[in-house]
C-alpha cells in the first residue's frame, strides 16, 4: 500500500506481513498522523516485568484478544507491517492521547524513531503507567505516526 505523505511529496509504501493487518491510516486529510495498530497475532509480545523479560502470548477471550500490562510493565508491541520511507526522511512514532488518558499507557521512548532503512516489523514500546493493569486490544489504534525530514 502506498500513500502519499502531507507533508511534501514523500512516498511511503507500508508491507502488511499479514493478510489481515490494517495499514496506517489518516483519520482525517488534515492529521498530521497515522494511526498505527497492534498486532497481536503474529507472535508473541515481549513484556518487561518486575521479573525480567518475557514473552506473553495474547489473552482470547470471546471475541476479545488482547495482551494485558501490569502497572509498571514495558511491552513492544507488533504492528504487523514494515515500511519503507524516502531517503532522508524518518518515521515518529508518538502516543495517540486518548489511549493514555484511558488507559494509562504511554509510550517512555516518545517520540520513537524509525529510520528510513530500517527494514523489519515496526514496534511501539508502551508502557502501563496506570495503577490498575491495562490492556492492550488486538487491532485497537495505539499510536500514531508522524513522517519527517
Amino acid at each position: 500500500m502506498t500513500r502519499r505523505d502531507g507533508a511534501g511529496d514523500a512516498v511511503v509504501i507500508f508491507e502488511p506481513l499479514h493478510a489481515d493487518v490494517v495499514v496506517p491510516t489518516r483519520a482525517t486529510e488534515q492529521s498530521a498522523g497515522y494511526d498505527v495498530r497492534a498486532y497481536l497475532l503474529g507472535r508473541p509480545t515481549k513484556v518487561m516485568t518486575a521479573a525480567g523479560a518475557v514473552e506473553r502470548e495474547p489473552t482470547r477471550h470471546g471475541e476479545s484478544v488482547h495482551v494485558e500490562l501490569a502497572p509498571g510493565e514495558r511491552a513492544i508491541v507488533p504492528l504487523g507491517f514494515r515500511a519503507r520511507l524516502p531517503e532522508g526522511f524518518e518515521a515518529q512514532l508518538r502516543m495517540r492521547s486518548s489511549v493514555a488518558f484511558r488507559k494509562g499507557l504511554t509510550m517512555p521512548n516518545a517520540p520513537g524513531t524509525i529510520d528510513a532503512d530500517y527494514p523489519d516489523e515496526w514496534l511501539v514500546m508502551l508502557r502501563n503507567d496506570g495503577a490498575a493493569p491495562a490492556r492492550i486490544e488486538h487491532g485497537e489504534r495505539i499510536a500514531q505516526v508522524v513522517i519527517a525530514r
